[in-house]
């Protein structure tokens, strides 16, 4: 049966439109007490995960600080390679160093903008608004110094990604963290252990595409789009699953054209909008920034303090650019390339695309609209409903652009969810097989049904808890592998020191 199913799509689309239509309409006769049960149910189950991962020192979230530390770590080991290779990863992506003859299956752009949909998207839009919400402005200075720190961090796994991948016969790349940590830790003469680690590894990328890729972006953008188009949750959970569905068959192939295509124009659109904004408030920007540093340092009225501040800040950047994470390392280890290296670098430019451009126009729009402090979006704010929020910053400015951003949360949160659909693929396959990817496709558009019903809270606490699992033991094979990296990269450096013929 699953052999037929995965050869018709479009059956397989059609069951999954009958059960839950059927289900979720004579739901809604009732009263919805079957969705107020499935909310309770998993409102609960991710409290217990929430409360495991998050556990504070002096303040501070064990995870945060692993992902802070360790990107420090890299910025300085690697030589400051964020900064000082930033031009020539420019020019790697341009393709001026591509060689067609390169072993991969998709080009440098297309890796960088299948890497880009998973990253650019909702996190730029949806939760820098909440990272505000909860820290204040200040914690946009701490989001734009962890994107900063993370492109050497996106740079090591994205090396390591490329380094350590497998090529079938038939053409098709398997790579990422769960290859590198068996591979390149049998290399160092740690089987077992880097075994463990890839096994763990896969189930957290399995649980954090359920979670952080696809619930989120589903619960995030509902919250959006029905302030523009009244929809029921379940019905807009049903469109996204439909089409996640029918991209996420065509593979990698299908994924890197419909993100080279979509990605772009979402981030023109988005950014020619924020730029907009900021242009005709161009003498409210110095104040922003004035209060952005002020209160980064000096927070008012924000639980923990100048650690709350920093903590929402690394926390919102994390979530925002991957980096650390490990799931770009699985899009940018399918990129043609003659040296691992060139990958690695190309990644970089991930954080400060996503990070340090985008999430800053979002910051500067909501705080120079005032949106953020302003009782008459009180309700909104606490409901956790970011993307809403960033939709009435900008529709103080431009009335009719919550119509245009309503599409483009729909693309930013589509884009995402079909590039985390193949991370978590290449994940359930190393850990089971390939022939059974159509169990993990089901699951994954079901879980598109549960994040559009349930409470945002609920969602966000979830998509964190199992995003952050990832980088516990993601890192940790980074900081064994980071010589590696390093031989690589001075190599390199050789490389393109010497005199070309």
């Amino acid at each position: 049966m699953w052999k037929s199913l995965y050869k018709r799509p479009w059956l397989l689309t059609l069951l999954l439109c009958l059960i839950p239509t059927a289900v979720f309409a004579a739901d809604e006769a009732a009263g919805e007490p079957l969705i107020q049960q499935l909310d309770a149910a998993f409102s609960g189950f991710v409290k217990g995960i929430f409360d495991v991962l998050f556990f504070s020192i002096g303040g501070f979230p064990l995870i945060v600080l692993w992902l802070i530390f360790g990107a420090i770590f890299f910025t300085i080991r690697m030589g400051f390679v964020n900064f000082r290779m930033f031009g020539h990863a420019v020019d790697i992506v341009r393709g001026k160093y591509d060689d067609p003859n390169a072993p991969g299956e998709v080009s440098h752009f297309q890796a960088l903008a299948t890497a880009l949909s998973a990253t650019v998207g909702l996190g730029n839009i949806a939760g820098v608004a909440i990272a505000i919400s909860v820290g204040g402005p200040g914690a946009t200075l701490w989001m734009t110094l962890g994107g900063l720190l993370g492109m050497s961090s996106k740079f090591v796994e994205s090396t390591l990604g490329q380094k350590y991948r497998i090529i079938k016969p038939d053409g098709k790349v398997a790579g990422g963290p769960m290859y590198y940590l068996s591979r390149g830790f049998a290399e160092i003469g740690l089987p077992a252990f880097g075994n463990v680690l890839a096994i763990v590894f896969s189930v957290c990328c399995i649980f954090a595409a359920f979670g952080a890729a696809n619930m989120i972006q589903v619960n995030q953008s509902y919250g959006a789009v029905k302030e523009i188009f009244p929809i029921y949750p379940w019905v807009y959970g049903l469109i996204l699953a439909i089409l996640v569905g029918l991209v996420m068959i065509g593979g990698i192939h299908r994924i890197g054209q419909v993100a080279g295509t979509i990605v772009p124009v979402m981030c023109v659109l988005y950014v020619v909008a924020a730029l907009w904004i900021l242009l005709i408030n161009f003498t409210a920007i110095p104040g922003a920034i004035a209060t952005i540093f002020q209160q980064a340092f000096s927070p008012e009225a924000v639980e923990g303090g100048i650690i709350g501040v920093i903590v929402q800040g690394f926390r919102r950047s994390t979530f925002s650019n991957e980096a650390g994470v490990g799931s770009a390392a699985i899009a940018h280890s399918a990129a043609r390339t003659d040296r691992p290296i060139k990958e690695g670098l190309v990644a970089l430019l991930e954080p400060f695309i996503d990070t340090v451009v985008i999430c800053n126009m979002t910051a500067l729009v909501i705080v120079i609209t005032g949106v953020w402090n302003n009782p008459e979006y009180e309700a909104i704010r606490k409901a956790g409903e970011g993307a809403a929020l960033t939709s009435k910053a900008f529709g103080t400015q431009i009335s009719w652009f919550p119509v245009l951003l309503s599409i483009s949360v729909f693309l930013f949160a589509f884009s995402t969810m079909i590039s985390w659909s193949y991370y978590a693929e290449r994940a359930w396959e190393y850990l089971f097989s390939e022939r059974s990817l159509i169990v993990y496709r089901i699951l994954f558009v079901i879980a598109v049904f549960i994040g559009a019903i349930a409470k945002p809270q609920s969602v966000i606490d979830f998509g964190d808890a199992t995003f952050f699992a990832m980088a516990l033991f993601n890192m940790l094979g980074m900081y064994f592998l980071t010589n590696k990296v390093l031989e690589d990269l001075n190599d390199y450096r050789h490389y393109l020191q010497q005199p070309k013929l």
